[in-house]
């Protein structure tokens, strides 16, 4: 095997393709964010494994899987990636100017909030730097942290928690959630003041799919995000909890109603967390400076 002597641009967008088939999952899911078709995909993976001289994924009936090969070759690909974004950043900030990429990871539909701060954020930093490129990841929390963990987010907006090592937070503001049923549920029909609480713990209850689902309810499904759990609660065979803001769309128009909203009530605080120890860059200090918590 000829060993690698030097990344040439080829190997660099043979890598970056390799990274947006295992960040999807597999070459199907891929096409979409590539916009190439499977057979190009697969083509460019075997190109580079040709390059490397080694196996990277198994690949067909049984799925898309990574070899131990494959796995160690895409910890050093994120490694160089986000050593490659550390550097352009240092370069820009040493120029003074608001150029490069800003990574950005947000749970899933926050853009139904009334407190449009990360809306707001990246309004401004378009104005002041108009050549920056804003790439917005949707995913789960976890995979939040973790992408900005190994440097593939530049920052993400998450449930203020247990954040991971590694990583600062800062808390931009809280939403609240309420316990909903469909207009096709029997509570949709009980007044609030007959409801009880052990009718309540004892009906089927959906909740995002997380190690500690809500206490007092009795789960029997779980989705991984808030579509899947109004998904479920509009089938009228569950009742969850999902934040009023969301929810309103389908309040109004009478396709559900919150069950005793003075007692099923939670109210979650969001943050932006950033690794700890990178390296200055002006398009996401910007950024930071801009995500002001509203008065």
């Amino acid at each position: 095997m000829i060993p690698l002597t030097r990344l040439s641009d080829i190997d660099l967008k043979l890598l970056r393709i390799f990274q947006t088939v295992v960040a999807c999952g597999g070459f199907s899911p891929a096409e979409a964010e590539l916009n190439i078709s499977r057979p190009a995909i697969s083509q460019h993976m075997a190109e580079l494994e040709a390059r490397l001289g080694l196996t990277l994924c198994q690949r067909g009936r049984a799925g898309f899987r990574l070899t131990d090969e494959g796995e160690a070759v895409h910890a050093a690909l994120t490694r160089l990636f986000a050593a490659l974004e550390t550097f352009r950043g240092e370069v820009n900030a040493v120029r003074a100017e608001l150029r490069g990429e800003l990574n950005i990871g947000i749970t899933d539909n926050l853009v139904t909030s009334p407190r449009m701060i990360v809306t707001k954020a990246l309004r401004a930093l378009k104005t002041k730097g108009p050549a920056v490129r804003v790439n917005i990841r949707m995913t789960p929390p976890a995979q939040i942290e973790r992408g900005v963990l190994e440097g593939q987010l530049h920052v993400g907006v998450t449930q203020t928690g247990r954040t991971l090592p590694g990583l600062r937070g800062l808390t931009l503001y809280d939403e609240t959630s309420h316990l909903y049923c469909s207009a096709d549920h029997p509570f949709h029909a009980l007044p609030d003041a007959g409801l009880t609480a052990d009718q309540i713990a004892r009906t089927d209850a959906v909740a995002p799919s997380t190690p500690t689902p809500p206490n007092g309810l009795n789960v029997t499904a779980t989705a991984a995000d808030r579509e899947g759990v109004a998904f479920l609660i509009l089938t009228g065979c569950y009742i969850g909890f999902l934040p009023t803001h969301y929810a309103r769309q389908w309040v109004e128009r009478g396709q559900m109603r919150a069950l005793k909203p003075e007692t099923y009530s939670q109210c979650v605080e969001y943050q932006a967390v950033t690794r700890k120890s990178g390296h200055p860059n002006l398009v996401l200090s910007t950024f930071l400076s801009l995500l002001s918590p509203e008065t």
